[in-house]
């Protein structure tokens, strides 16, 4: 049986209770209930192993994220090492058959040395954030806030 099927069978059970003899109960009960059981622990099994996966899916992403980050580290210091030989041997393009090489000034861009000088109309106002810790708190204080409720929701734990 499937662990819904299981459940409606728990139900209808209960819901019968009154209906059946003390013994036949408990061990219809029991029987449904070790399976439940098992059911229940197999399927907690299923979220641990795809949990593991996620693990380890999480740990390459981040091994490949800093090795590609390594590598565009090593192609900016290429570029570097590149245009600064070039420059010193003042050199500013190099044409070949497959390839161009050159120096070029790049767009201008801003550098802001002291941001409390920027005048206000520079300035790009903060989206107001709600700080929902602050109002988790006031609520557990018995504070009434409009627009807010205290919920309880549950959740499997798997330890």
């Amino acid at each position: 049986m499937k662990l819904y099927e299981l459940s409606q069978s728990y139900n209808q059970l209960l819901d019968m209770a009154d209906e059946m003899d003390h013994e036949t109960f408990m061990d219809t009960l029991e029987s449904i209930q070790e399976e439940m059981d098992l059911k229940v622990e197999n399927t907690a099994k299923l979220m641990r192993s795809i949990q593991g996966d996620i693990e380890a899916i999480k740990s390459e992403e981040k091994r490949l994220a800093d090795r590609r980050k390594a590598m565009e580290n090593r192609i900016e210091s290429i570029k570097f090492y590149l245009q600064n030989e070039m420059e010193i041997a003042g050199i500013d393009k190099i044409k070949r058959p497959t390839i161009t090489i050159s120096i070029a000034n790049n767009p201008p861009g801003v550098q802001i040395d002291d941001e409390s000088l920027i005048p206000s109309e520079y300035m790009v106002p903060v989206p107001d954030r709600i700080d929902k810790k602050a109002i988790l708190s006031a609520l557990k204080d018995g504070e009434y806030i409009e627009g807010c409720t205290l919920s309880q929701s549950r959740g499997i734990r798997i330890k």
